[in-house]
């Protein structure tokens, strides 16, 4: 996912996008090797949204796409907590709903909601999404993210509201309508239930949803206390081009893995 740019007259620059010096993503040279790679960033992701209070009963999920099988995806099991999830529970789901890997049950709602934004979205490798405090207040505000601070531009002109509620998301027909309104954005907030975001990998993903929540926050209690001052476009769309990078994205989700492995590394077992 690595972005080519003209190498900065500035020294101190690194040659890419956004002028830091990030290194590109690993690559494999198996789908076994790739495959065990996604899986410990998965648990490594879910252990981060117990550790983050994203976590609400048996609700939230995150799935990355199987590398090898088109049809099928890594997702956590139901019923177990963001906060005890390891690479052993992690289950392997094709298009039909089936566990083809795992000892464990998939969440329906995992099911049909994660099958049809990996089937419709070619560009989602992971999705994640979560019933967080903030996206749900946001949520019922039926208000998006507006641009008016530098993280929040990430996802100026990449974000949807999903304005439809029948009831929990247990039906192929709903999971299918949110993928299609989904489009190729980057997040979609839906209106009485959470919050969904995607990315060219797990990593990427992961760090969006953990940028839009605080956003949520942020503008939550700037509106608490005050009319804020939003960036013009030309300022959201020149906040956007660094702070939405997509390899930003990825790396910085860099230093949550570093933290959470090293903080519970049982996390890991297989």
């Amino acid at each position: 996912m690595t972005t080519t740019a003209p190498r900065p007259e500035a020294e101190f620059l690194a040659d890419t996008a956004t002028g830091l010096p990030i290194p590109g993503e690993p690559e494999f040279s198996t789908p076994e090797e790739t495959r065990r790679h996604r899986k410990q960033r998965l648990a490594a992701a879910l252990r981060l949204f117990g550790k983050y209070g994203f976590g609400e009963g048996i609700s939230g999920h995150i799935s990355v796409r199987d590398p090898e099988h088109a049809d099928r995806f890594w997702v956590n099991p139901f019923g177990v907590s963001f906060k005890r999830v390891r690479v052993a529970d992690l289950i392997c789901v094709d298009s039909t709903g089936r566990v083809v890997e795992g000892r464990h049950r998939v969440n329906p709602s995992a099911f049909v909601i994660h099958s049809q934004i990996h089937e419709l979205q070619p560009g989602a490798t992971a999705a994640a999404h979560g019933h967080t405090a903030h996206s749900r207040a946001l949520g019922a505000l039926g208000r998006l993210l507006e641009p008016i601070d530098q993280e929040a531009c990430a996802f100026y002109g990449r974000q949807v509201l999903y304005d439809e509620y029948e009831g929990p998301s247990v039906s192929l027909a709903q999971g299918r309508d949110i993928a299609e309104k989904l489009g190729d954005n980057r997040a979609i907030l839906l209106r009485h239930h959470g919050l969904i975001t995607v990315g060219g990998s797990l990593d990427e993903a992961v760090h969006w949803f953990f940028t839009y929540d605080s956003c949520a926050q942020v503008q939550l209690l700037a509106h608490a206390a005050g009319t804020p001052k939003a960036f013009s476009h030309e300022q959201a769309l020149a906040a956007g081009a660094g702070f939405g990078d997509a390899q930003l994205g990825w790396f910085s989700f860099q230093l949550l893995w570093d933290e959470i492995v090293a903080e519970q590394p049982d996390l890991l077992d297989e």
